[in-house]
């Protein structure tokens, strides 16, 4: 049904998902894949789906979309299936969503937007039957959320939570919640919330992952921001997430917006859409909740819309009139769900306040997380299989460490190590406190005949020194807790350490740290420490913060600016009555180096020096490093820890094949700096890898399957063909042969084929023969 203005029926548009056989879907344990063959969606691929010429009035904006089963139901929305019962007056700015089979739709705006009259906010609840098309309204008794609009609904536990939106008049950020199990009994219940409260906001999207609700962005008035909040149901508490720990140069989260749409897959939150800054951005965000970054995913090259307002696209729509396969896609109060590993966007306002009835589809990927970090981690926290002691300070502190990773990391440290061992070789026990083998705790002793070799410095204390390592091993340092000004001088402590040992990446995270974390109650004391350790870039920063208006009065009546250095003090009020002239650099910030990038040089040569372990391959050595292997495989631990073999050599092979060496090479890769990249060929021979290796998780058979399954080409199917035979991928093999039948003409101009064994190549003929049909056979038979 479509009214006038607004919409109130309830738009099926079922078969949206392909029947394919692919599934992305990996889960976290360890579990043995199966490949399937075609047909596939691309990963990150959009897609334009045909319009649906049965859907009356299906140009809308701030309408609702939900998924149930494989069909997409779409109900409201202005200017814009069949139903029994009264459904809900027409409506927009609602929300709906989706418990057990009912779709249950709750306040919104209702009226004549055309006309401006009978506006009125609603705080209705409907329900909506899928098997029956029945619509019924809950009459609840007791109190009652105030009617609302562009307000957050989601659903947990059995429950309906609705947040914040607008009344008509203001912008709210209350939060209610109602049982849907019984409408009978069904009461609404406000909730106590706690915590970084989100402000009061309207037209944003909240989304639900890892049992937490987050909000991001959204009409808040003069305080919009683009920050992202998450709330914990079970204790009803907000927390804003912190961007601190984003590096300038990683990718930062979304602008600002309004009118965005956010849905939740596996471990990810995808933001799309909405209006930022008077501009429809179209590019795809999305946030990883375990490791709390953003990244805008790029289409892939297939997808049918353009990632920019370009050039070509530009004439192409002079020239044709038309969108077309390159459609631009920015839009606001269009609405999203997902169905399998796929979300559907549906129509929303384009530019020009054109309202769109377009359907998109964008392909998920789904592999398992990269636990490079998290495996690096373990290994300092462990303490397992340590090679090197640090002596540090006046007191003599002791922290262990391995030495592949922190050679890998700091140029400054090692130094350090090389110096130490060099003094250990020359001068035997006798060597700057280079003895035999100390009396180290169980597990972490250095491995076979070395001694645990001591480094001496002078110049760090245990504490800070633990923060760096730390650093070193996962790229990360822990976040100051609020209100906790011993947490930030010990950041700055670790800060001083950073630019002595020329950390950049470190001294980077550290400023951007304390920079957020120094407010009224602790911002003398972190300018006093700065200058104390003649940090003068946050000491500036501090002095600036004191004498802003807002802050001056507060901070000088404190007891602390009483206490305060007679220096210091005379300088804030020379700052306050004469400020200096803002001075601006257009230099770039150096970041420093990520730990994947020093991984990848350490195995590139970089760590040559430093190898203590012999892997053969067939025969040949490849040297490597055992705290790395040891950190990504439970395979390399288990052997490092029981039984090291003497000769400190490792035979390397996959169950009983051995791996080509160029596929030992990407495992390599894979093992030192999470690489996946690499050819269909090598992938066939790592199927098995992370079963048999132990790794944390089937990430790396996951890209394997992926890139087996979509990869296989006239150009390469060859080479897989004799990897398949060597593994004995039967399925493999067999989908080879299959494209070689079909495409043999392509396939026999190719050099590869002389070099073939002769089984293959009668493996071959026999495929080819079993292909040609008793007809083509007759007609070669009369040719002869």
């Amino acid at each position: 049904t479509a009214n006038s203005g607004i919409s109130q029926g309830v738009g099926i548009l079922s078969e949206v998902a392909p029947s394919v056989d692919f599934d992305h879907s990996c889960s976290d344990s360890v579990e043995y894949l199966t490949l399937n063959f075609g047909p596939f969606e691309t990963v990150h691929r959009w897609r334009r789906l045909p319009p649906c010429d049965e859907f009356v009035g299906a140009r809308r904006s701030k309408h609702t979309v939900v998924a149930y089963r494989d069909a997409i139901y779409v109900f409201g929305g202005d200017n814009g299936a069949f139903t029994t019962g009264t459904p809900p007056a027409p409506r927009y700015h609602h929300s709906a969503v989706v418990y057990g089979s009912s779709m249950f739709v709750f306040g919104g705006y209702t009226g004549d937007i055309y006309s401006n009259s009978n506006l009125k906010n609603k705080n209705d609840l409907f329900e909506y039957k899928f098997a029956t098309g029945q619509w019924t309204e809950w009459k609840v008794e007791g109190s009652l959320p105030v009617a609302r609009s562009a307000h957050g609904a989601t659903v947990y536990s059995d429950k309906l939570w609705i947040f914040a939106g607008y009344d008509g008049n203001a912008r709210l950020n209350d939060m209610w919640t109602i049982s849907l199990q019984d409408r009978e009994h069904a009461c609404w219940e406000e909730i106590e919330q706690s915590g970084e409260i989100p402000p009061s906001c309207c037209n944003f999207p909240v989304a639900v992952c890892r049992d937490k609700m987050f909000v991001f962005s959204g009409q808040s008035g003069a305080k919009i921001t683009n920050n992202l909040f998450q709330f914990e149901f079970k204790g009803h508490m907000w927390t804003r997430i912190p961007t601190e720990h984003l590096l300038r140069g990683s990718p930062p989260p979304p602008q600002r917006r309004y009118g965005h749409t956010m849905v939740a897959f596996d471990r990810h939150l995808y933001v799309f859409g909405g209006a930022a800054d008077n501009t429809l951005p179209n590019e795809l965000h999305s946030y990883d909740v375990d490791s709390q970054t953003w990244e805008v995913i790029q289409p892939s090259l297939d997808s049918e819309v353009c990632a920019h307002h370009c050039i070509s696209c530009l004439l192409y729509h002079e020239l044709t009139s038309s969108w077309g396969s390159r459609l631009s896609i920015g839009r606001l109060f269009h609405a999203a769900a997902v169905i399998q590993d796929a979300m559907y966007i549906f129509g929303g306002t384009v530019d020009n306040n054109v309202r769109s009835g377009e359907m998109y589809r964008f392909q998920f990927s789904c592999y398992p997380k990269c636990t490079l970090h998290e495996d690096y981690g373990k290994l300092f926290e462990n303490r397992q299989f340590c090679d090197v002691e640090f002596i540090l300070g006046e007191r003599e502190e002791r922290v262990l460490g391995h030495i592949a990773i922190v050679t890998a990391r700091c140029q400054w440290l090692r130094k350090k190590i090389l110096q130490a061992r060099d003094r250990q070789r020359q001068g035997g026990e006798e060597g700057a406190g280079a003895g035999g083998p100390r009396d180290i705790p169980g597990g972490t002793r250095a491995s076979g005949n070395q001694p645990m070799l001591e480094v001496h410095i002078r110049e760090a204390e245990a504490q800070p020194f633990e923060v760096l390592m730390q650093f070193l091993y996962t790229d990360k340092i822990q976040y100051p807790r609020r209100g906790h000004v011993q947490d930030v001088l010990l950041i700055m402590d670790v800060y001083k350490l950073a630019l002595s040992f020329k950390l950049s990446r470190l001294e980077q995270l550290c400023v951007q740290y304390i920079e957020a974390s120094v407010d009224l109650q602790n911002v003398l004391s972190v300018c006093e420490q700065a200058n104390k350790l003649q940090l003068d870039q946050l000491k500036e920063h501090c002095l600036n913060f004191v004498v802003k208006e807002t802050h001056f009065n507060q901070v000088i009546m404190t007891k602390e600016f009483e206490h305060l250095s007679t220096p210091l003090i005379v300088e804030i009020v020379r700052r306050k009555q004469q400020p200096p002239p803002r001075v601006y650099s257009d230099q770039p910030v150096d970041i420093g180096t990520s730990l994947v990038q020093d991984m990848k040089a350490y195995l590139e040569g970089g760590g040559l020096d430093f190898c203590d372990i012999v892997l053969l391959l067939d025969g040949h050595p490849r040297p490597a490093h055992k705290a790395i292997l040891a950190a990504r495989s439970s395979y390399f631990e288990a052997m490092f820890r029981s039984f090291m073999p003497e000769d400190g050599q490792v035979n390397i092979s996959i169950g009983e094949m051995v791996p080509s060496k160029q596929a030992f090479e990407s495992m390599l890769r894979y093992i030192y700096y999470g690489d996946v990249n690499m050819p269909p060929e090598d992938s066939l021979y790592l199927f098995a890898a992370p079963y048999y290796y132990g790794f944390s998780n089937n990430r790396l058979q996951a890209y394997c399957k992926q890139n087996l399954e979509m990869n296989v080409t006239v150009e390469n199917v060859l080479q897989i063909l004799e990897a398949a035979d060597k593994t004995q991928a039967w399925d493999m093999k067999k989908h080879c042969l299959h494209i070689i039948v079909h495409q043999f003409i392509k396939v026999s101009k190719l050099p590869n084929l002389r070099s073939l064994s002769q089984l293959l190549l009668l493996d071959i003929i026999e495929s080819l023969a079993s292909h040609i049909s008793d007809k083509q056979c007759a007609e070669m038979g009369s040719d002869i």
